[in-house]
């Protein structure tokens, strides 16, 4: 008895020894002095741990949704909600609420489209799906031309009941920037008109120079859509992306026979992978974007764009000291030299 009271007693001691060498082990692991962090910047740190919190943030309030029923079929892929809404929506709840406050099964309210702009440019896109018919002009003609460059667009395709003008004669009299006037337009693109224009024409034997094969293009910001248009002619698939501010340019690039995507600058572009050989930039990129939404905006045209494909910034405004201290090292991390940079027309005043 005595002796099997020791031995319990001498292995419970040795346990005792061994979790108090395993702490001791344990405690200067913890403590021992960690390898130097490499270089991050501040501001690229404070921007995942934003991105961190705001996942984190999803996840407890969104819990994922339940797994698909047995009873399922096996290539049913769709296991998502049905009506995904980004996180940037319930930073503006009236806004939302009233996008959100509808009829279902009947015509969307008639101040839909102005509703959805507004929260699409305040960042919240996707927005989420309605039960609800689109309005559409009462008398559309159906007799729509091909030509890319027509005299004239037709008013009764178009509401105009949110726009100020009420047709596109109306809109051609706010002068040549509109991007209405498509006898002014037909020119646009093809000839020199200052040392930072790149036309068309020239561009095409630069990439006949390099064996580059131009086929698919994305042309950002690109308004009424004059840059697909003209590509069109050179069997150049382009698609732009366009937001209406006041004027109808989304339904205008659709007239011509182009595809508009609704879609705002600091929106993912709703390309795969590496599959353009061209992203172009216009007037909307620019100076006035800040910083940060312009490097993403940038690495994201990177992303879809094939190896040897081209990025053209088309007429980047800058002052030549924030091209050389914010601009240039920003488009530089693309792999573009100061000389490059020069060379395509991005410096200017």
């Amino acid at each position: 008895m005595g002796f099997t009271m020791g031995l319990n007693l001498l292995l419970l001691m040795a346990m005792v020894a061994t979790n108090i060498l395993s702490l001791y082990h344990l405690s200067s692991t913890i403590q021992s002095p960690t390898p130097p962090n490499t270089a991050v910047p501040d501001h690229l740190l404070r921007q995942l741990q934003t991105i961190r919190a705001t996942i984190n943030h999803l996840t407890r309030h969104h819990p994922p949704p339940p797994r698909a029923a047995a009873a399922s079929s096996a290539d049913l892929l769709l296991y998502s909600r049905l009506s995904p809404i980004a996180s940037s929506c319930h930073n503006h709840p009236d806004l939302l609420n009233k996008y959100m406050t509808y009829t279902p099964f009947s015509l969307c309210p008639a101040d839909a489209d102005d509703v959805a702009e507004s929260l699409i440019l305040r960042g919240c896109h996707p927005l989420p799906r309605r039960r609800c018919f689109s309005r559409t002009p009462q008398k559309p003609t159906s007799s729509l031309s091909h030509d890319a460059f027509p005299p004239s667009l037709p008013d009764q395709n178009v509401i105009w009941d949110k726009y100020a003008c009420k047709s596109f004669s109306c809109l051609n009299r706010r002068g040549l920037s509109s991007g209405f006037d498509f006898s002014h337009e037909l020119s646009n693109f093809m000839t020199y008109k200052s040392e930072l224009d790149l036309p068309i024409p020239q561009f095409f034997q630069i990439a006949k120079a390099a064996g580059a094969v131009l086929r698919l293009g994305l042309d950002v910001g690109g308004g009424t859509g004059t840059f697909a248009a003209r590509m069109k002619l050179y069997n150049v698939t382009v698609v732009t992306t366009t937001m209406n501010f006041g004027s109808p340019n989304n339904e205008a690039v659709a007239l011509r026979g182009l595809v508009p995507l609704h879609v705002p600058l600091q929106q993912r572009f709703p390309v795969f992978d590496g599959v353009l050989d061209l992203v172009r930039c216009g007037h909307a990129v620019n100076r006035w974007i800040p910083v940060t939404a312009l490097e993403f905006l940038l690495y994201d045209a990177d992303r879809v764009l094939r190896g040897g494909g081209y990025l053209w910034l088309d007429h980047f405004f800058s002052k030549g000291v924030d091209l050389e201290k914010v601009f240039g090292p920003l488009i530089g991390k693309l792999g573009l030299s100061p000389d490059e940079l020069q060379a395509s027309g991005l410096l200017s005043s």
